[in-house]
């Protein structure tokens, strides 16, 4: 018992109000739907647990869903780490290097950037997932990624299950040749006969947890590989970003420099060990971090203040010619605006007809940037 309040520990009871939110509550209901259907699938029509089959297969789909929601629940409750408020480094000329958050009144450690969702700077953040209702960094990116290996590995033994229990059902019930198809049909012919029978509510229920498992398994699938690409530069999707953006300022004023991404250790083990211990906690202090030959402790926060101040020379100015009140998808601005609204949850910003914009950056229909207010700058995304 002691082990396991070591590992998921709250701050305080407003910590469970992560849970009263959209994202846990579609990834809590998607993992109930799959996992219930799945043993009740299992137990009463395809695989009875008397067999020896059926057993190891009910305790694999147990083993499953308790892992899932071991490393769902860890990534959530433990949280990224947040650099403590006030914070400023040991010496106090490294201040030069750093960027200051008027928001947590501290410096900015290396790797580490302000969510406005969390409010707080994280340590070595990776971005805010709405699915956790909390961000991925430092201390919770191992969990988040094995929690992003395993739904989909569980989803597949799911859809195993959901497609054969179909199938056995069906098969002496449907006349499509399918007596044709030379199959070991045992596990289906049942002495004595289910108690329940599988009739049209439970093959809609099968079909549509069949339709969130073949989902799941694409779309979180496709998430590990993106995660598992840059642990192995040792890297996070922002410092992906900076990079591009420092080869991008460089091919821009055609400088004779080359920029070395300073946390890449050489080896994609040696990376792969920056995030996964034996122990389970991360190496480091999520503050200071090992940096390659050549390069020091505040290589990449000298970058992001060139890029910060590049961004104000290259960024475009616009006036805002129509209202906007800040809608996350505008019904009024077209539908080809309203169907590529960015899938992100940073601020829209409401505009009004004749006020200036500063965009960094941008899509067809939706503009990254600032909107100037007395020599200020609010952040988050334009229409």
């Amino acid at each position: 018992m002691g082990t396991f309040c070591s590992v998921i520990k709250f701050e305080n009871l407003q910590e469970l109000k992560r849970l009263c939110h959209w994202g846990p509550i579609i990834a809590l209901g998607v993992i109930a739907i799959c996992s219930t259907m799945a043993m009740i699938d299992s137990v009463l029509w395809y695989w009875p647990l008397h067999t020896t089959g059926g057993s190891v297969n009910f305790i694999m789909l147990i083993n499953w869903t308790v892992m899932i929601l071991y490393n769902y629940f860890n990534a959530m409750f433990v949280g990224p780490g947040f650099v403590p408020l006030g914070w400023k480094p040991e010496i106090s000329q490294d201040t030069m290097y750093l960027q200051y958050c008027k928001v947590c009144q501290a410096y900015k450690a290396p790797r580490s950037h302000h969510c406005r969702k969390c409010n707080r700077c994280v340590m070595k953040m990776d971005h805010h997932c709405p699915w956790i209702n909390n961000c991925c960094g430092y201390q919770n990116h191992a969990s988040f990624t094995l929690f992003l290996l395993l739904a989909p590995l569980g989803c597949i033994h799911a859809a195993f299950i959901f497609v054969m229990t179909m199938y056995t059902q069906l098969y002496n019930r449907l006349s499509f040749g399918w007596n044709t198809v030379k199959i070991d049909m045992s596990a289906a012919r049942r002495d004595p006969l289910p108690i329940v029978p599988f009739g049209l509510a439970a093959f809609a229920a099968t079909l549509f947890a069949l339709g969130l498992a073949l989902g799941t398994t694409i779309a979180v699938g496709m998430l590990f590989v993106i995660q598992m690409k840059i642990i192995l530069r040792n890297k996070t999707s922002i410092e992906s970003w900076i990079e591009e953006k420092a080869k991008d300022r460089i091919q821009y004023y055609q400088l004779n420099e080359v920029f070395v991404f300073p946390y890449d250790m050489g080896s994609r083990w040696r990376n792969f060990k920056q995030v996964f211990t034996w122990s389970g906690v991360p190496e480091g202090d999520g503050l200071e971090w090992p940096v390659r030959e050549g390069c020091h402790q505040y290589s990449l926060t000298i970058e992001q203040l060139k890029q910060k101040a590049d961004k104000r020379v290259r960024s475009v100015r616009y006036k805002v010619i129509e209202d906007y009140s800040g809608a996350c998808c505008p019904l009024n601005k077209g539908i080809k605006t309203f169907f590529t609204s960015p899938c992100t949850e940073e601020p829209r910003i409401q505009l009004q007809k004749g006020e200036f914009v500063l965009a960094t950056r941008g899509l067809r229909y939706w503009l990254y940037g600032d909107k100037i207010l007395d020599d200020s700058f609010i952040e988050g995304v334009l229409v």
